[in-house]
């Protein structure tokens, strides 16, 4: 399995992801999956400068990561995959790509939200992708940094439902 980890975090690629994830977890390439972020070079930019150095980037479609991850095209590489959103795993998910586990970092708060932790907000819409999400077989948690107890993110999610 060349995933070794994915994780929803609204900042993509900041000091939690950057040093403390891909150092614990020896992660050689981030890849980001945002149908939005691909047009964007300011993004881009931002998150090139924000890679540590010696892990390489990639910044792809929905489409394109799951066409590369089924092709084989990272199997020699520890891959971590980072989205903003549940919905981007989802249609990785619905495109045949295997994730055994989904931790959910970090999700920012807007008026639309609802607290589910100090750090994940969500809307219906990211409800309804998690439990998709947790339909295909894909163990949802918690946990901000590695030092971090996992929880179950389902039962976190039930208190706002």
């Amino acid at each position: 399995m060349t995933i070794i980890a994915a994780r929803i975090d609204g900042r993509l690629i900041h000091g939690q992801v950057a040093n403390l994830w891909t150092a614990k977890l020896n992660i050689s390439r981030i890849m980001v999956v945002d149908d939005d972020i691909v047009d964007s070079n300011l993004e881009k930019t931002a998150l090139k400068l924000a890679t540590p150095a010696g892990v390489k980037l990639s910044i792809l479609t929905v489409e394109k990561a799951a066409n590369n991850i089924l092709a084989g095209k990272y199997d020699s590489q520890r891959l971590m995959i980072v989205a903003r959103k549940p919905d981007r795993f989802l249609g990785l998910l619905e495109r045949g790509v295997v994730i055994s586990e989904l931790n959910v970092g970090n999700m920012s708060q807007s008026p639309e939200t609802r607290a589910v932790t100090r750090s994940i907000n969500v809307v219906s819409d990211d409800i309804a992708a998690f439990d998709a999400i947790h339909a295909k077989g894909t163990k949802l948690i918690a946990q901000m940094v590695p030092g971090d107890t996992p929880a179950d993110f389902l039962s976190l999610l039930d208190k706002v439902r």
